[in-house]
């Protein structure tokens, strides 16, 4: 049993009866959003009979597992044969950098092309951090200048992938949660600018959050929906510790789905959600 589940269990096991401000109280501290906690909670009340650890335990799996919509979390390669454009969005310290190469790394190994478009220009170390990651993952990259024009960037990458028939861009995008504005103005930019070459582009915007951060997250994944429409998250820190509640909180609120999941630092340690995986594993 993973974390949290184990600790839910822990807590009601024992115990003559439920205290259900605190099972309450317990649910929402584990971010899985004040909604899904209250449904939860609901459904034990409804058996309208003595509650066991047991129950507890299956009610949360039960309703988490209904949260998510399905496990059809795979990207398409366009049917034109031009490249599906993918962009990473995230604010710095959630793993969007590494998350963008590992992401490039999953096509790579099915097979598929892949070209990296280093487009964080404003902080000098992400575009190193995913020069790097390029080197090790023998992934092509394109970067520009120092403080480059991050629409630029990725108008050049798009157009060398257009040009050498690469199959899949993903470019590594606005590092951070400045204002909003700003924010908007810059993704908006990146977005014109890619579909000058080709109207569908980008075909997916994909939010990276950590998991540990629990609420912060879900703020995260506000603003930026706010400022570009997101397609789904990439959520990081997945180490099977009882995080990763906030998950089922954006699906729940924002009805943007995970699609990915870093588990660890190393390349394979990232994968394709699973919503049983998510439940039995991580939770």
């Amino acid at each position: 049993m993973a974390g949290f589940f184990k600790n839910l269990y822990n807590k009601v096991a024992n115990r003559a009866d439920v205290d259900w401000d605190e099972l309450e109280a317990d649910l929402i501290a584990a971010d899985l959003g004040v909604r899904t906690s209250l449904e939860i909670v609901e459904n034990l009340r409804n058996l309208g009979r003595k509650i066991s650890a047991e129950d507890v335990v299956q009610a949360a799996r039960e309703r988490i597992l209904q949260v998510f919509p399905d496990d059809d979390h795979t990207l398409e390669l366009p049917e034109d044969g031009s490249p599906l454009v993918i962009l990473v969005v995230g604010v710095n310290g959630t793993g969007k950098t590494t998350s963008a190469a590992k992401l490039g790394n999953l096509f790579a190994q099915q097979g598929i092309s892949v070209l990296l478009g280093a487009a964080d220009t404003f902080r000098a170390a992400a575009v190193e951090q995913l020069e790097r990651w390029a080197e090790r993952l023998d992934i092509p990259l394109v970067k520009g200048s120092p403080n480059a024009d991050p629409a630029s960037v990725c108008y050049t990458a798009h157009q060398k992938a257009l040009t050498d028939g690469v199959q899949v861009l993903i470019c590594d995008t606005a590092g951070r949660l400045h204002t909003r504005h700003n924010l908007m103005e810059e993704l908006g930019k990146i977005r014109r600018t890619l579909g000058k070459q080709d109207q569908s582009a980008p075909h997916h915007t994909l939010l990276v959050v950590d998991a540990t951060t629990g609420s912060n997250a879900l703020n995260q994944a506000r603003e930026f929906n706010k400022a570009v429409p997101l397609d789904g998250v990439i959520v990081t820190k997945l180490d099977g510790s009882g995080k990763g509640g906030v998950t089922v909180a954006i699906q729940q609120e924002l009805d943007i789905p995970p699609r990915f999941i870093g588990t660890g630092e190393e390349p394979d340690q990232f994968d394709a959600f699973s919503r049983a995986d998510f439940v039995e594993q991580v939770l």
